[in-house]
């Protein structure tokens, strides 16, 4: 069932962070149930489950995650405000990591068959490096939706999605050295971003920047640090 569970996650993953451009989600926040957009998303859903998994016998399955995943992004569309939209995202994909596991559980807890041609240990790869790119970003861009980095900076304005692809290549690195058991290679990319922001820092002289890039660097490791772990620990039951 672990790798069945791994594909369900992968086809959510890609479903829900990179084939749904911002214009979708701003169709289903304006229309919310209204939006053609939010079916169109459910039956890329669907579709993924079905072409990742590969097996139509798991079709109750994939309908039944497919029906609760319209659900749950149709009470997030119709009950959520702007001050709750941060918490409403964590909220909704929490949910939908339960119903995946959940249902999967109830369904086929001990049917699965694991002679499939991609191995669990490859996909849990996968899913670890795709979960450090743009998911993390989405989190960390949510997280941080509650400040206006306008506000903090004057004037020194750097690249176009610069900051995105600093903190995906760090969290990239971060997950390779830790697999790799080289915790001390993290330490030195702590310390060499550290250096390389501390003028940064010191010539702005803005403290409500300081915290903000300090908060950013720690989460963006720690979320990196967190998902390096769990690759570890789950790569005993796959």
């Amino acid at each position: 069932m672990t790798l069945l569970l791994l594909k369900l996650i992968l086809a959510h993953l890609i479903g829900d962070f990179f084939l749904q451009p911002l214009k979708w989600v701003k169709d289903k926040e304006k229309k919310k149930l209204k939006s053609v957009w939010l079916y169109v998303h459910i039956a890329i859903h669907i579709a993924l489950m079905f072409l990742i998994v590969w097996d139509v016998s798991y079709t109750p399955l994939i309908l039944g995650i497919g029906l609760i995943h319209l659900i749950i992004d149709g009470l997030k569309l119709t009950f959520q405000r702007k001050k709750t939209k941060r918490l409403f995202f964590f909220i909704d994909q929490l949910l939908h990591l339960i119903s995946i596991i959940g249902l999967t559980s109830i369904l086929y807890s001990n049917t699965y068959n694991f002679s499939l041609a991609l191995d669990g240990r490859i996909l849990l790869w996968i899913i670890s490096v795709i979960f450090l790119t743009t998911p993390t970003s989405i989190i960390m861009k949510t997280i941080f939706s509650k400040w206006n980095i306008s506000k903090l900076t004057k004037g020194n304005e750097s690249l176009k999605d610069a900051g995105k692809y600093i903190g995906v290549l760090e969290r990239l690195m971060v997950f390779i050295f830790i697999i790799t058991h080289h915790w001390e290679a993290v330490g030195f990319l702590i310390t060499a971003k550290s250096v390389f922001r501390f003028g940064d820092l010191t010539a702005s002289k803005e403290r409500k920047l300081t915290e903000y890039i300090l908060i950013g660097t720690l989460i963006s490791f720690g979320i990196a640090i967190i998902t390096s772990l769990l690759y570890l620990n789950l790569l005993h039951y796959v």
